[in-house]
This record gives structure tokens, sequence and C-alpha cells, in this order.
């Protein structure tokens, strides 16, 4: 268990921007900052953080919280994870008592392949740096590829020893399951036999965007020609390759800050850029590139410059999968090498800023680069020339964007001297050829999901309007309850005649007391919990500090719920921003201002409300209700209605 001052030093040294400008772009908007979210594809932001308050708002999800809330849905940790990897991210040591056996018994299975895999790491580097074999075999390799000792930390490079289950043995030895070292890969099993998968290669570990081990990949060190050079990780609970990027770990910062990521193919090419200087790069790891990568790199950047070979026919192969990026809305530049180089080695034979300079001076746009060399490739072949014209058209329908669209076809039509008349009626004939493709796909979907079913009733849930005026209030008492106003108290006094008539006093007041009061004089209670635990809570905050500290509260609830709906209360009025509504003509006001008006109406609202339950509840006692009483329930029921009718014209007036 975390000690309760760890959880404490944990929770004020977290920054919410910190913590989740390492997985998103960030950019200022107003006191916020906003991005695309994490947890849906979109191009357009809706995710808000606010510094001022430490919490944070995805609108496309509907998911928000701090800082822990953001760690444990994005890398779908427990709580005591979230606190673990902040504690590190902040340099705070862990007092941690000493878990029990049926503590560790009870860890989940992705959990156990974690710790499976952190336990193979920390033995690789061992091996390496240790033993005489990794020492002489492994150690020896990296260094003479030019890697730093600090390189070799930063990447936690190590070796796996050429014994059959060096690995697998000490991982029991140390009560570690065979189950999970089969799962993680790292043990083959074979009917009664078992052995390391890793065993006679150096060791590049694959990490999470939070520094987690999710797999390895090994490159044989023999010439051994019925091994594969490398060897990577199968697929399992906690490693998919299509959403892993080699290096984006030790790159997201750097991404962030340059507003760039160069995207290369190996291991050794991300290590040497990484220790040249060059420090925003990652490497698809051998992979053909997948839409699950891009969006890793697109919430840090929209710009991306692709690192090819020197060799003609990679450069053509890799270009397909360009398109993808394309197609996601970002900006794709890409960048050759000369003739028998790859960025491992020019990066090798450079210093920083020559390789800065290279870049900048060779990094060409995307579809120009594609333009010039397939035209260089038909050279005067009208059939091939033909054909590429087509290949580059389909690359610039893939760009959402018309305009960027338009002014690509342009460049094209000088390059290629084909007329832009010709070019963009191709255009058109892909991207109706492509929404026909994609009809017909949807007709031809599987029989079973074609049949004739009788429609479902649809059951949509009951807006319960008592819970939504609780909302409401918690939200005013969450933006304003620091705030005071000029409220408008409607009582009952006798004119000049004697007849009680409404009349109207302003009074100056704090909101947190306005509200408090006047939930006290009618003794109205929340019906829901959740609204019932953040308005004590505040109630909490007021009587020690007679204010809110956002950051505190936040930090004082460790259940998901709780956090959303405060997150929400506070940044669903910056959603209009994110729209931008004002540049379509739409004028909203983002209420960032108190208005007494809106509180006094929606207190009068609950109080209608509750009255109008009374009253419902009386009308059911009248019918039940014995001869002797049956009046006094009547006359009861009409001086609630009397007050129902009251309270309705204070609504009126009040509007």
């Amino acid at each position: 268990m975390i000690s309760q001052s760890t959880i404490q030093n944990v929770l004020d040294a977290a920054r919410v921007e910190e913590v989740i400008g390492d997985f998103i772009q960030l950019k200022k908007s107003g006191s916020n900052y906003k991005g695309l979210s994490p947890f849906t594809d979109e191009r357009t932001p809706s995710f808000m953080v606010s510094p001022v308050k430490q919490i944070w708002k995805d609108f496309s999800s509907g998911k928000g919280g701090n800082a822990i809330s953001f760690i444990m849905e994005h890398e779908h940790f427990s709580y005591p994870e979230a606190i673990k990897y902040l504690a590190k991210k902040y340099n705070i040591e862990i007092e941690e008592t000493e878990q029990s056996d049926e503590q560790k018994q009870a860890a989940s299975e992705r959990e156990s392949m974690y710790l499976v895999n952190a336990f193979a790491q920390e033995f690789f580097i061992n091996q390496m740096h240790k033993t005489d074999e990794g020492k002489s075999i492994g150690l020896s390799y990296f260094k003479e590829r030019g890697f730093t000792p600090e390189s070799i930390e930063k990447y936690k490079l190590g070796y796996s020893p050429e014994a059959w289950q060096a690995l697998t043995d000490k991982a029991i030895s140390k009560g570690y399951k065979l189950e999970f070292l089969e799962k993680t890969g790292l043990t083959v099993v074979k009917d009664d036999r078992k052995f390391d998968r890793f065993r006679g290669r150096v060791i590049f570990p694959i990490h999470s965007l939070t520094g987690r081990v999710l797999g390895f990949g090994g490159r044989i060190l023999t010439n051994d020609k019925k091994a594969a050079k490398y060897l990577n990780s199968p697929e399992s609970e906690i490693y998919h390759k299509s959403n892993v990027l080699y290096g984006l770990y030790q790159a997201k910062s750097h991404i962030a800050k340059e507003n760039n990521c160069y995207l290369v193919e190996g291991y050794t090419d991300v290590i040497q850029f990484h220790q040249t200087g060059i420090k925003n790069v990652v490497a698809s790891s051998g992979t053909a590139l997948t839409e699950q990568q891009i969006r890793l790199i697109q919430r840090l950047t929209s710009n991306i410059t692709v690192l090819f070979d020197g060799d003609d026919a990679g450069i053509r192969a890799s270009l397909r999968g360009v398109d993808m990026i394309l197609e996601q809305g970002m900006q794709v530049k890409v960048c050759t090498f000369p003739d028998g180089e790859d960025p491992d080695s020019f990066a090798k034979a450079n210093d920083e800023d020559d390789l800065r300079a290279y870049l900048d001076e060779n990094a060409k746009d995307f579809i120009q680069f594609k333009a010039r060399l397939l035209n260089e490739t038909a050279k005067d072949d009208p059939a091939q020339k033909a054909e590429v014209t087509r290949d580059i058209i389909h690359s610039i329908s893939k760009i959402p964007d018309q305009i960027r669209q338009e002014l690509y076809v342009k460049t094209c039509s000088d390059i290629m001297q084909v007329s832009e008349e010709v070019l963009f009626s191709t255009l058109a004939q892909i991207k109706a050829k492509a929404e026909r493709d994609y009809k017909r796909a949807q007709r031809q979907k599987p029989q079973e999901q074609m049949e004739v079913v009788s429609k479902p009733v649809e059951h949509r849930e009951k807006v319960d309007p008592q819970e939504e005026l609780e909302r409401i209030i918690i939200s005013l008492l969450l933006r304003y309850g620091n705030q005071s106003g000029e409220f408008e108290d409607f009582v009952l006094k006798p004119n000049d005649e004697g007849d009680l008539v409404l009349t109207v006093e302003k009074n100056e007041e704090n909101v947190f007391n306005k509200i408090y009061m006047e939930l006290q004089e009618d003794e109205i209670e929340f019906t829901n919990p959740r609204f019932k635990t953040i308005y004590n809570l505040i109630c909490e905050q007021y009587s020690e500090q007679e204010m809110i500290d956002y950051k505190q509260l936040m930090n004082n609830i460790d259940v998901e719920d709780l956090n959303n709906e405060i997150s929400s209360a506070l940044l669903d009025i910056e959603n209009h921003s994110l729209h931008r509504w004002d540049t379509k003509h739409i004028y909203v006001n983002p209420k960032e201002e108190l208005d007494p008006k809106e509180i006094t109406q929606t207190i009068l609202n609950l109080r209608r409300l509750l009255i109008k339950k009374k009253i419902e509840e009386l009308s059911l006692s009248v019918k039940e209700a014995k001869q002797d009483s049956h009046m006094e329930v009547l006359s009861e029921t009409l001086e609630y209605k009397k007050l129902e009718m009251l309270i309705s014209n204070k609504i009126g007036r009040v509007m």
C-alpha cells in the first residue's frame, strides 16, 4: 500500500497541464489549453485543460477529471498505478508497505504481464553490464554502433544470453509465473520444453507513452541464415504492434516542443538521431504505418517528416503508407539521404548542426516530392505518365482540406505538364468512385445484418428534473461560490390597504451563503448521491477556509464519477469556445461572469418542483383520507397550490 504522505506529495506536485502535455499537444486558448481528444478520433479539438482549476474535460467522450484521473483513463491504470506514475514523473520517493502474498495473487493479468516485462528489462540490462558474455558480446556491439553510455541507459538496452532458459529460470526462481512469461512471449513453451525467445540477442525494450515495458525487439548477432535478424514480442494483452511507435516515450516532449515528428524505420535510426541531438524522432519498427500510430503522433503535432533511405525501391514502397497521414489532415514532408546512407549512418557521420541543416534543406513537401519522383520515372512514356498522374491525384484526394487540394493540383499541373482541368476532372472521378465503393460496401454487409426484424422499442432514459437542478446548483457553487452579487429577494408585505403583496428587496450576498441559506431554510436535501457528496465537500471547504480550492476538492475524491461531474460543471461553459461559433456569426454568452438572476431562478425552480411533488402526494392522500380529515388535507393542498402560483410569478419576474 502507498502511504498517505506519498499520495499527498504527489497531489501537491502534479500539474494537470504538464501531465497531459506529455501525451497531447496543447495550445493556449485564453486562460486554458485545448487539444485533440486522445479518446476519440477527431480532427477538431474538443479537449480542454484548465491550469487554474487543475482539471480537464473531453467534450467528445464526456470524460473529465484531474491529473490522476487522466492517467487512469489514458493508460488504464488503477489509482495506485497512477500515483506511482506521477511520483516517478515528479521525482517523489514512494513510501510503500510490503505487499502480502494475497495482494500479489490478486494482481490483474495485465499488471502481472507488465511486472514480468519490467523484470525482464532489468534482467537483460544486468546481463549486459555485469556478465562477461554480456560485456563482450552485447555491450561491445552497441559501442561499435557508436551508442554512448547515456543512450544505452536512456533506451534501457540490454542483452539476452545464449543459454536456452536463463531468463525463464531466473524469473521463476523470483516467483514469476510461467503463464505470464509465455503470454508476454518472453518464454516459448512447446510440449514439455521451454526456452527464452530472445536468447543470444541484443535487446531493445519497447515502451508505452508512460514508460511501461510493452514488449521487446531483439537483434541476432550471428550469421545464422535460418534465424530472423530482428525478432519482436508477439501480440499480447498489453502489446499491440499497430498501436506502438518505438522511441515515443523518449521523444514525446520534444515532438510537442518542436511541433514536428521525424519518422524513421528502425530502432538504431531513432537512437542515433537522438544522441546526435535530434530528439523528436520515432520509428514504426519495420512494420507498415497504421492509423493508430499516426494518431499517436497527431496528439503531439500535426507535422510529420518521413525519412527514407537512399534506395529508390524502398522509397516507392514506403510512399503508399503516407496517404494515410494525409487522410488525417496532417502536413507531411519527406527527406531522402544520399545513396548508401540511412538515418542511422548519416546521423553517426554528422554533428547536430550539419544534420539539422541537411534536414531543413532536403525535407520536401510530400505531394511535390512524389510528383517529381514519379514524373522522372515515367519520363516520356505516355501510358506510364498517365498512370503516375492518377497515382498522385489519388494521394491528393486523401487530403480533407479542399483549399490544399486545389493548390496541390495547380502545383502538380506544372510538374507533370498536364492541364489543371484534366487533373480536377480526375480528382472528381476518384472522389466519386470512393463514394460509390463506400455505398456498395454498406449494401453488401453480411445478410444477417440486413434481415428484417421488428423495430425494438426505444427506451430513452428519462431526465429527472430535480437531478438536473441539483447539477446546476453544484455548477453555480463551483463557478461562482467565492463571488458576491446583488440578489433580489421576494417577500410578502402588507400594503396600505392591509393586503399582502409581493415586494422585492435587493441585498449584496456571497453566492455560497445565498444558496446554502436558501436550501437550509426550506430543508432541501440533494437526492442524487453524487451531487450530495460534492455539495457536502463544498460546504466543508467553506467552513474551513471560506473559499473553494478546486485542486484540493478533486484530490479528495478518488471516485471517477465525482471527478467527472466536477470537471463537467467547471468546464462545460468553455465548450462554445472550442467550436468557434463567433466565426459563424453565432454569438454565445459564455457565462463567465456571475448572473444573480440565474441563481435565484434555479432555487425558485427547485422550490416549485418540490412543491409540485408535495401537491401530487396530497392529491393522492385526499382520495384515501377519512371523512373527518378530508377537508384538512384538501385545505393543505390548496395552500401549496397558492404557494406554487406565487413562485411561478416570482420566476416570471426573474426572467
